[in-house]
């Protein structure tokens, strides 16, 4: 929820600063490139101190960032993009959480357990449908105020509750991450992950501005209208995920990618309020079921290496939230359409689909051969 705080309110934060376009699209979307750079850091850190030591780390991060906000405000474009960094470690935090999940279940229950820690994406929903209601009726600056409740109330209950999986887990060597960023198939679950979850966080974060901008939509109703393709999107992760353990992931993967393409190539070609939203939802969804199912494969080809694989993976996934949040505003800035942002992206979905094509056999002749669940 805090992570994805400034997409609901770029709008309103904009108008404040008289920002163009393309810096509001770097706002919303800077967190998000953020929380990928940091998910890698969070990853080396969860194989050191343990996944709950680095999660509390995080979380005091953000809750100081939030603080700080509150209490100074974010005067310009450049303090605004600071607090973007700050808030990467929110995002940052997934990272934490699936490794810390997965190491509890077995391989054939990776896809639900996966999808239900990730699940914790439906904080966007929040963010949508309170985020613009509160700073409409107290300014926007205190909504970093009111984000504090919640993040200090995780903070405490995470700190006193929670646990490490048990088994020990060696920590790995420099060089052992690089041994493994160089395994090409740690590429290409960078690839699809950056495909899915990018999507569907740079969506996220976009949606509000897309509304306004395109339909002159009020931010309470855009707001709105972003927590419905959102709640769709989180919420059917975990199914995405259960799907992929019942017929596969790589089956999974080729459905919800070529929905979600041609969802986002209709809605590029279409201009209709209601016609735009309905295809939003299915995208937003297919690409969150997606989120799903690349986690239902990665625990069965990296098990041993969860913690670093899941900072790289969700690394892809924010660059290419940062990529559609970004290019969305210098689509918006350049044409005054967003059409050609979403056109493109529709294009990287195809493209993963033909990615899986070259992969699958190889995939489920070797190491889906011994996995203890469908591939």
């Amino acid at each position: 929820m805090v992570w994805t705080v400034l997409g609901p309110l770029g709008a309103q934060i904009g108008q404040t600063l008289n920002l163009s376009p393309e810096q509001k699209g770097l706002v919303v979307a800077v967190p998000i490139l953020s929380g990928a750079i940091l998910r890698i850091l969070l990853g080396l850190l969860v194989d050191r101190v343990g996944a709950r030591n680095s999660g509390v780390i995080a979380q005091l991060v953000v809750t100081a960032g939030l603080a700080l906000a509150w209490i100074f405000g974010l005067p310009n474009y450049e303090a605004t993009l600071l607090m973007g960094l700050v808030l990467g470690f929110a995002g940052a935090s997934f990272a934490v959480a699936l490794p810390q999940a997965g190491r509890w279940y077995p391989p054939n229950m990776q896809g639900v357990v996966m999808g239900l820690a990730g699940a914790g994406n439906i904080g966007v929903v929040l963010d949508s449908l309170l985020a613009p209601r509160l700073a409409e009726a107290f300014g926007w600056k205190n909504v970093f105020g009111f984000a504090l409740v919640p993040a200090l109330l995780v903070l405490i209950f995470y700190a006193v509750v929670s646990k490490e999986a048990p088994g020990e887990v060696k920590p790995k060597r420099l060089s052992d991450y690089w041994t493994l960023f160089k395994d090409p198939d740690a590429h290409w679950f960078c690839f699809y992950y950056t495909i899915s979850f990018g999507g569907f966080v740079g969506l996220a974060s976009s949606y509000v501005l897309y509304f306004k901008g395109e339909f002159d939509l009020p931010s309470v109703q855009g707001g709105d209208f972003a927590a419905l393709c959102t709640f769709v999107g989180a919420v059917l992760r975990p199914l995405g995920g259960a799907t992929a353990d019942q017929i596969g992931g790589i089956r999974s993967l080729y459905r919800f990618y070529l929905v979600a393409g041609l969802a986002l190539m209709a809605a590029g070609l279409i201009h209709s309020l209601a016609v735009n939203l309905v295809l939003f939802v299915v995208a937003s969804g297919s690409l969150g079921m997606a989120n799903g199912a690349v986690f239902q494969l990665l625990p069965q080809r990296f098990r041993k290496d969860m913690g670093i694989m899941t900072g790289l993976v969700g690394a892809g996934g924010g660059i290419g939230g940062f990529y559609l949040a970004s290019s969305l505003g210098f689509s918006k800035g350049l044409t005054g359409s967003y059409q050609f942002g979403f056109l493109i992206f529709a294009s990287l979905c195809f493209l993963a689909i033909i990615g899986l094509s070259l992969v699958k056999t190889r995939w489920r002749s070797t190491w889906g051969a011994l996995a203890g669940a469908r591939i």
